[in-house]
């Protein structure tokens, strides 16, 4: 079995206790990570995302988050992905993939080129997985060949995906435009929304071990 790391992972959670599997959580600092192993990436994605600026509540208190500034946690990253092989997930619409200079992948699925280095990135959505929403998910993935064919396609949330106990108190309008995601989870709970499935992640971990940029750099 081909060792892997997890990068910027869930202390104690789905990437822990595997075998093969070094898990780098917020205490270990994956941004210190120097190999030599194949990587599956998480870095936060904050300060990338459609509320980067942060908290309404912060934002109206005059408080606001620059974007991009999550420590130099995706450009560490996306190094060591390039670097080892492997592969780094981010939510749809990350500003990060812009900020450097990476292809935009299409809704509907399929791997295209992403940069000039080889990397190749592809959009998919973790509800194909085991996900409770949809969460549309963007890929990089360098050194892997033949690249894997997902489960592609745009699925949207369906009236009866809804929990009845909001739709009862919200009523479907609203619940339409919250989104699925804002239904469970939140708060100091976000496990649920953050979590990757066990199906997924397997499929991230079975991408890396088969990566062989690092074994042709050793």
């Amino acid at each position: 079995m081909n060792q892997i790391a997890a990068l910027y992972v869930q202390t104690g959670g789905s990437y822990f206790n595997l075998p093969g599997v070094q898990p780098w959580d917020e205490e270990e600092d994956a941004r210190m990570y120097g190999g030599p192993f194949p990587v599956v990436a998480h870095p936060p994605c904050q300060r990338w995302g459609k509320m980067w600026k942060g908290q309404p509540g912060n934002i109206k208190r005059g408080h606001i988050e620059r974007k991009g500034d999550d420590g130099g946690c995706f450009k560490s990253a996306l190094f060591d992905v390039r670097r080892f092989g492997g592969v780094l997930e981010h939510p749809e619409h990350s500003h990060a993939w812009a900020h450097f200079g990476l292809t935009k992948p299409p809704r509907k699925g399929g791997w295209v080129k992403a940069d000039e280095f080889g990397g190749w990135a592809c959009r998919v959505e973790q509800g194909q997985y085991g996900h409770f929403c949809p969460k549309p998910t963007w890929l990089y993935a360098f050194g892997i060949d033949p690249l894997p064919e997902l489960r592609w396609g745009v699925n949207p949330v369906r009236d009866e995906d809804f929990p009845a106990w909001a739709v009862e108190r919200h009523g479907i309008e609203y619940c339409r435009k919250a989104g699925l995601m804002a239904f469970k989870g939140g708060g100091k709970d976000s496990t649920p929304r953050i979590a990757t499935p066990p199906e997924f992640r397997n499929l991230l971990i079975d991408m890396a071990r088969s990566a062989r940029v690092a074994a042709n750099q050793s």
